[in-house]
């Protein structure tokens, strides 16, 4: 007994291990955000009086920092259609959700309906036998097949010029996570051909130079 109670203890102890060493990677994701004070000048820089659908889809992206201020990845039940989880938190997705709202695209209502008629055209990671409007438009690899099957995708390149504001930008991250952003209008201080990317990844909404931070594995535009 002294033997199995001795080798359950030192297992915990490595799955307790394991678990801080994967929190630990995982928080050095989050990079560094544009300061407040500079963040607070760049969204007080007016936008031309004509904006193209891109752009508003960028603004509306641009109006959750500030707002938007934490991170919260669980699951939760929500309204349907136009459902939301509070919105001082939420998780990557969330900023790509509201910003489609705010150019009138509910993709929770849009990616239900094609689900529904659809299902297995979607990823099966998940163990589903059929839609959950709580949870499906708030996952990566859904949202991005959405884009995909709507022929609103554009090609990945390493290219920053190829990166327009108001495309929404997935990224594959370490220990099989995915991650997802909207392009900004601003230009990055290290690389004036480089967009800034507004995204949640720990800490809210925020301006932030990660475009070329992690392997890109799909860009969706949004057209007129």
């Amino acid at each position: 007994m002294k033997r199995i109670a001795s080798f359950t203890l030192g297992l915990l102890i490595l799955v307790a291990g394991v678990g801080l060493y994967l929190k630990a990677e995982l928080s050095k994701l989050e990079g560094h955000p544009i300061p407040t004070e500079q963040a607070d000048k760049m969204l007080a820089i007016p936008y031309e009086p004509a904006l193209s659908k891109a752009m508003r889809l960028e603004q509306a992206a641009e109006k959750q920092i500030g707002i938007t201020t934490g991170y919260n990845g669980s699951y939760q039940k929500i309204g349907f259609p136009d459902g939301d989880v509070p919105q001082k938190t939420g998780v990557c997705s969330d900023v790509v959700v509201r910003a489609f709202r705010g150019i009138g695209i509910d993709l929770q209502l849009e990616l239900n309906k094609d689900m529904k008629a659809n299902f297995s055209s979607y990823p099966q990671k998940w163990g589903l036998k059929g839609p959950d409007t709580n949870i499906d438009h708030r996952r990566v690899p859904n949202l991005m097949r959405y884009f995909e099957r709507k022929e609103m995708t554009a090609t990945v390149t390493g290219n920053p010029k190829d990166y327009k504001p108001g495309d929404v930008v997935a990224w594959a991250l370490p220990f099989n996570k995915t991650h997802i952003g909207i392009v900004s209008r601003h230009p990055s201080p290290g690389d004036p051909n480089r967009m800034l990317v507004i995204h949640n990844i720990g800490s809210g909404a925020v301006f932030e130079d990660v475009l070329f931070a992690w392997p890109i594995t799909g860009v969706a535009r949004v057209s007129e």
